[in-house]
C-alpha cells in the first residue's frame, strides 16, 4: 500500500485539540482546521450505498459547547472556587512527568463535573441542566468507546471521597457509592473501582490517582457494584398474577433499599450513583419512545434500572447520579436514525474526536468494488451487505439447516476480508504476536450464525484454512450470554470452576465459561487467547473489549448510526499506547469494517424530503367474519424430498447453468471512515483475490466439494446404506464437472480467472449439482413448518394505513381489498361475484410466501390472491401480463409447494394458476371451482 499523504491522527493524547479535519462540501477533500471540532453528533443516512451518497446531518450540542467555554475559561483562571483537596488533586492530575500521562478527555470530563458540583459560577451563570423527568439529578459525560471512561470514574471517586474525609460537613460531597453495570461481565470489570477488592486490581493504585500519602483517605469509601438485574423490583399488579402460595406482596422500598445496598451502606444516605452504559437508563415517558415502540426487554432493564434508583432516592437520597457513556441515548422506537439523546450530557468527546487523537483504532469501510452491477464506480455492496437485494431474504429465513448454502454475496465478502485477515496473521506471526488477530461477525438470526459456522468448518468458502480452525472459532448466542451475564456476582467463581475442570459440567459452568471465553479473546494463557473468529447473533455485550480485532462482518440490519457505532465499537480498542517520541502523537491502527454503513463527518442537506402523504383507509381483518371468510394455510418453512435409491440424472437433457462474472467481487477499496475523496489513491487499502491459490480449486477438489455437500443435504433422510449414497454421489459429481453445464458469462480469458470464480461461485455451482439430483428422483415431498406458528391466517394481519385505492369487500375477512392497478380492481370484482368463490383475500400484508431461488439467490414470492371455493378447495391466483426472468423460478417454486402440501393431505386440495389477461378469470374460477377435487 503506498504511503499516505497525511495522517488522521492530528492531536495529542494528554493536550486540548488544537485541530480537526473537515471536509469541504464543494470539492469533497478533507481540510485541516485549527481549533477544537465543536461538540455534536451526526444522524447518518443509513440507506445510503456509499458514503459519497450518506447525506445526514450534524446536530450540535449547544448546551455541551457552553459549558465547554465556560469550563475552558475556569481552567485558564486557574481554577476559582473549589476547595484545597480538589486543588491537589488537579495539580496531581494535571503533572506533565507523570507517565503515562491521563488523555485530555479524561481531564475534560473530571474537571466538568468539578465546575458544575463545586463552584457557584455554573448555577449564577445560567446553566441549567434538564432533567429526565426524576426526583434527583443526572449528569452525563459523553465518551468514546476506548477513551478510559473507568479511569474517570476513579478519579470522581477518589475527588468525592478525599473531599468528604477532609470536610465530613460538605453537602457536596459522599462517601457512599453505588455502581450500576448493564452486565455481569462489566460489573466485573468494574471491581477495579473498588479499593479494597484486591483480587480484581486497583485502578487507584495501576493509574496513581491519589497524591502521595493519601492513600488511606479511601479507606472510608463505601462502594456497592452490582449490574442492573440486582435493582430488579416487582409491583404489587405483577406479583397479583403469580400463581402459588407466596402472597407476602411487594417488598417495602425499605427493605428493597436494604437489599440492593448490603448492609455495609443500610445506613448510608445521600448516596452518589454511578451508571455504566447508561443508554440502558431511560424513562419511557421521556425517552421518546412509548412502550409499545421498543422491545419489550428494553422496557424491562430501563424501567427496573430506573424505578429501582427511585425506590433509592425515595429511602436514602441520592446526591447525585453520574452517568457515563459513548451513546447516550434513549431508543426512539421509530424505524430511523433518528434517536433521543440525552438532554442532561455536560460534556462530550465523539469519536470522531478519538479518532483524530488516535485513541481508538480507525476505522475503514468500503467505498467500492469490482463488481459491475451497479455502474457508480462510488459505490459497493459490500458495504451494507444485509439491504443488498440478494442478501436480506435469504438470511431473514427460519428454521433453514446449517447447511444451506450463503448467498453468492456474503461468500464473497468473507472471501475478501478472510485474504486481507490472513494478510494480517502473517504479519502478526512475523513480528512474534502472541495472539492472532480476530474476525467478528455480527449476524441478524440464530440460523445465520450457524450457517456461517457450517460454511466456515467445511471449507465452503474462499478463505484461508487457519480461519475454519473450529478450536479458534466462538460461536455466541446473545441469548445464551445474556442469560450467563444475567447471574449474581456469587456466580462470578463459577468460571474457575469450570477452568479447573478440561470440560464444564453444570449448566451454569459452561455458562460462566462462555462467559469468560468471550472476555478473554485476545489476552495471552487465558481461555479466549486463541480465539479468532467470533461469530455472534445480535450485539457483543458491552465490556467486551478485546484489541486483537481486526476484522468485522456485518451482516444485520442497520437503522441507525447509533447502531453501527455500537458494532464497530466492539473493535476500536488499540494494541499498543506507546507514543511517537517524534511527533508526541499515537501510531494509528486499523480495523475493517464490511457490511456496516458506517461514516461521520456532516453532509449540508439538499433540502428536506416532503413528508409522505397522509393514510386514508385503514385496512385489517373483520373478526365477525372470521368464521365464514377466514382463509388459512400452512406456514411451509421448506419442503424436504426423500430420494429414489438409486439416483440418475441425465446430464445431456439438463438445461446449462449460466454465471454472469459482471455480478463477481474480486476486490474492494477501503477507505478511512473520516471522509478521503476516492480518487485519492492513497488513502485506500485494497484487497483483491487475483492470487488465490490457483490448486484450491482443482478438478478433484470440486468434485469433492460437490459430492460433500450433496452427503449432507441428502445424507440424513437416506433410506439406504450410506455408502452406496456416497458413491453415487460421486459417481454423479465427477459426471457433473466433465459435462460443462457450468458456463461463465462472459468467459474468462484466463485459466485462472476461471478457477476463481469457480471458487466464489462455488455454492451456486453445487447449488445447482444437489437440485439437478433432487428434481431428478423425488419419491416423496415433506412439510417444514415454522414450529412457532405452524399454521398462518388472514386473523393473523395487524392493522395498517394506505393511502392507494381500495374497493370494499364482502367475501373477505379483510375490509378492504388495496388495488396496485385496474386489472387487479377487475379481479376483485370478478371474485366477489363468481358464485363458485366462497372467500377470497388480497395477498397483501398477509405474509403468505414461498421461498425460492433465482441465479442462486434465495428470494420470498408472495403471489396475488388466495380464493377458498363453495367445495373447500383453495387456489393460489397470480395476476401477470408480462413474464420476467425470475417469474419461471417463483412458478416452479409455488408448483412444488402445492405438489408438498396436496401430497400431506392433512391441509385440503391446492391448485396455482397464473391470470395473464384480465378476461381468463371466469374461465379459471370454472375450470378450478368446479372441481370437487384440485389436481396441482
Amino acid at each position: 500500500m503506498p504511503e499516505e499523504n497525511h495522517k488522521l491522527i492530528i492531536n495529542r493524547p494528554g493536550e486540548a485539540p488544537q485541530s480537526h479535519w473537515q471536509r469541504n462540501e464543494e470539492t469533497g477533500q478533507l481540510q485541516l482546521q485549527p481549533g477544537r471540532r465543536p461538540a455534536g453528533y451526526y444522524v447518518s443516512d443509513t440507506s445510503a450505498k456509499s458514503p459519497d451518497e450518506d447525506r445526514g446531518r450534524y446536530i450540535e450540542l449547544e448546551l455541551v459547547n457552553q459549558i465547554r467555554r465556560r469550563v475552558d475559561t475556569w481552567r485558564e483562571n486557574d481554577c476559582p472556587g473549589i476547595t484545597a483537596t480538589t486543588r491537589k488533586l488537579l495539580a496531581h492530575w494535571r503533572d506533565e512527568e507523570r507517565d503515562p500521562r491521563f488523555f485530555f478527555c479524561q481531564l475534560e470530563a473530571i474537571e466538568t463535573l468539578i465546575w458544575l458540583v463545586e463552584t457557584r459560577e455554573a448555577e449564577e451563570g445560567g446553566i441549567r441542566i434538564p432533567g429526565d423527568g426524576g426526583a434527583f439529578k443526572r449528569l452525563c459525560s459523553k465518551l468514546a468507546t476506548g477513551t478510559g471512561k473507568t479511569v474517570v470514574m476513579a478519579m470522581l471517586i477518589a475527588w468525592q471521597v478525599c473531599n468528604k474525609a477532609a470536610n465530613p460537613q460538605d453537602t457536596r460531597f459522599a462517601k457512599n457509592f453505588l455502581i450500576v453495570a448493564p452486565n455481569l461481565t462489566v460489573r466485573e470489570r468494574l471491581g477495579v473501582l473498588d479499593p479494597g477488592d484486591e483480587k480484581a486490581g486497583n485502578y487507584y493504585r495501576e493509574f496513581d490517582i491519589l497524591p502521595q500519602g493519601w492513600g488511606d483517605r479511601l479507606s472510608s469509601a463505601q462502594i456497592r457494584i452490582c449490574n442492573w438485574h440486582k435493582l430488579s423490583w416487582e409491583t404489587e399488579e405483577a406479583l397479583s398474577k403469580k400463581v402459588g402460595v407466596d402472597k407476602r406482596g411487594a417488598r417495602s422500598d425499605a427493605a428493597y433499599v436494604r437489599d440492593v445496598l448490603g448492609s455495609e451502606m443500610s445506613g448510608a444516605s445521600k448516596i452518589v450513583v454511578i451508571n455504566d452504559e447508561a443508554h440502558h437508563a431511560w424513562r419511557v415517558s421521556s425517552g421518546g419512545a412509548q412502550p409499545e415502540d421498543v422491545s419489550r426487554a428494553e422496557r424491562e432493564e430501563a424501567t427496573k434500572w430506573v424505578g429501582g434508583l427511585d425506590r433509592i432516592h425515595k429511602v436514602r437520597g441520592i446526591l447525585n447520579c453520574f452517568d457515563f457513556s459513548a451513546t447516550p441515548f434513549a431508543p426512539s422506537g421509530r424505524q430511523t436514525s433518528e434517536e433521543a439523546l440525552f438532554p442532561w450530557i455536560v460534556s462530550d468527546f465523539g469519536l470522531t474526536d478519538a479518532i483524530e487523537t488516535g485513541l481508538v483504532k480507525t476505522p475503514r469501510v468500503v467505498v467500492r468494488d469490482d463488481s459491475k452491477t451497479d455502474p457508480s464506480p462510488f459505490k459497493s455492496r459490500l458495504y451494507h451487505i444485509y439491504s443488498d437485494d440478494e442478501v436480506k431474504d435469504d438470511l431473514n429465513r427460519k428454521q433453514v439447516s446449517p447447511h444451506t448454502p450463503l448467498p453468492d454475496l456474503v461468500s464473497q465478502a468473507y472471501a475478501l476480508l478472510g485474504r486481507d485477515w490472513s494478510e494480517t496473521r502473517k504479519a502478526w506471526k512475523s513480528r512474534g504476536g502472541d495472539t492472532p488477530p480476530v474476525m467478528i461477525t455480527v449476524c441478524n438470526r440464530t440460523e445465520t450464525a450457524a450457517r456461517i459456522r457450517c460454511a466456515f468448518e467445511h471449507g465452503n468458502l474462499a478463505v484461508d484454512a487457519a480461519l475454519c480452525d473450529a478450536e479458534s472459532m466462538l460461536h455466541i448466542d446473545s441469548k445464551v450470554l445474556e442469560s450467563a451475564e444475567a447471574q449474581d456476582a456469587e456466580g462470578a467463581g463459577d468460571a474457575e470452576d469450570a477452568r479447573a475442570e478440561s470440560r464444564p459440567k453444570t449448566k451454569k459452568q459452561q455458562a460462566a465459561y462462555l462467559r469468560e471465553q468471550v472476555n478473554t479473546v485476545g489476552r495471552p494463557g487465558a481461555p479466549g487467547a486463541r480465539i479468532q473468529n467470533v461469530i455472534s447473533v445480535g450485539m457483543l455485550s458491552e465490556g467486551w473489549d478485546a484489541k486483537t480485532v481486526t476484522h468485522i462482518m456485518g451482516l444485520r440490519a442497520f437503522t441507525s448510526q447509533l447502531l453501527c457505532e455500537q458494532v464497530v465499537g466492539r473493535g476500536l480498542r488499540r494494541e499498543s499506547y506507546d507514543v511517537n517520541e517524534e511527533t508526541g502523537l499515537f501510531e494509528p491502527e486499523y480495523v475493517n469494517v464490511f457490511g456496516v454503513p458506517f461514516s461521520f463527518l456532516p453532509h449540508e442537506e439538499d433540502g428536506a424530503k416532503p413528508p409522505p402523504p397522509d393514510p386514508k383507509y385503514w385496512v385489517y381483518p373483520l373478526a365477525p367474519r372470521a368464521g365464514e371468510f377466514g382463509i388459512d394455510w400452512p406456514n411451509v418453512l421448506r419442503i424436504e424430498y426423500l430420494q429414489k435409491n438409486r439416483l440418475q440424472v441425465d446430464w445431456d437433457s439438463a438445461e446449462p447453468f449460466e454465471i454472469n462474472t459482471l455480478d463477481a467481487v474480486t476486490a474492494a477499496d477501503l477507505a478511512k471512515t473520516l471522509g478521503a475523496r476516492l480518487e485519492d489513491e492513497q488513502n485506500l487499502l485494497e484487497i483483491d483475490l487475483k492470487r488465490l491459490l490457483a490448486d484450491a480449486m482443482r478438478l478433484q477438489t470440486l468434485t469433492f466439494k460437490a459430492a460433500s455437500a450433496a452427503y449432507q443435504e441428502f445424507g440424513s433422510r437416506w433410506r439406504g446404506g450410506q455408502g452406496h449414497l456416497i458413491g453415487q454421489l460421486v459417481r454423479l459429481a465427477e459426471d457433473f464437472m466433465h459435462s460443462e453445464k457450468v458456463r461463465f458469462t462472459p468467459e474468462p480469458a484466463e485459466p485462472e480467472r476461471r478457477r476463481l470464480f469457480t471458487a466464489l461461485y462455488m455454492t451456486r455451482i453445487v447449488n445447482f449439482f444437489i437440485d439437478a439430483i433432487r428434481q431428478s428422483n423425488i419419491d416423496r415431498r415433506e412439510l417444514v413448518l415454522d414450529t412457532s406458528r405452524p399454521i398462518c391466517g388472514t386473523g393473523d394481519m395487524k392493522p395498517w394505513r394506505t393511502s392507494k385505492p381500495c374497493r370494499i369487500t364482502e367475501k373477505s375477512h379483510i375490509n378492504r381489498c388495496v388495488l396496485d392497478s385496474t386489472w387487479e380492481a377487475s379481479e376483485a370484482s370478478t371474485l366477489e361475484a363468481s358464485p363458485l368463490v366462497q372467500a377470497w383475500v388480497k395477498n397483501d400484508h398477509l405474509k403468505f410466501e414461498v421461498f425460492y431461488t433465482h441465479r442462486g439467490v434465495v428470494r420470498r414470492y408472495r403471489p396475488d390472491f388466495l380464493i377458498r371455493f363453495r367445495s373447500g378447495a383453495m387456489l393460489v391466483l397470480e395476476v401477470k401480463g408480462v413474464m420476467r426472468p425470475a417469474d419461471a423460478a417463483k412458478h416452479r417454486a409455488m408448483r412444488e409447494w402445492i405438489k408438498a402440501v396436496n401430497e400431506n393431505r392433512q391441509y385440503g386440495q391446492w391448485a396455482f394458476e397464473v391470470s395473464r389477461d384480465p378476461g381468463d378469470l371466469h374461465g379459471i374460477l370454472r375450470r378450478c371451482g368446479e372441481s370437487q377435487s384440485l389436481a396441482a
